[in-house]
């Protein structure tokens, strides 16, 4: 992710999986959709295996706390933990420098 506004954050969601995950997809796809709706919201990264991380990107603290409370995501949230989840865990990160290799 090219950002020009740095200092940003990033918030860093790694995860494994139970077995039976029905409506995972639909969930996850609805919530890169609704974090793209937010203010503060600069981008995000997913790669889901055998170990699923998420990264997204955010202009503030403040602007991850409005998301860590938005309604469609506590709903999401709590799924996980229900149903999708094994195992989670989150960081969140002061991101203070970039760069990026093209070929």
């Amino acid at each position: 992710m090219t950002n020009t506004l740095i200092p940003y954050y990033a918030v860093i969601f790694t995860s494994t999986q139970k077995e039976n995950i029905e409506g995972y997809s639909d969930m996850a796809e609805k919530m890169e959709i609704l974090a793209k709706q937010q203010k503060g919201f600069l981008g995000m990264n997913s790669a889901r295996n055998a170990v699923g991380i998420t990264v997204s990107y955010w202009e503030s603290l403040e602007a991850i706390k409005n998301w860590k409370q938005q309604t469609d995501h506590l709903v999401a949230q709590q799924k996980g933990r229900q149903d999708w989840y094994i195992w989670y865990n989150v960081r969140i990160c002061k991101v203070e420098r970039e760069y990026e290799f093209y070929s």
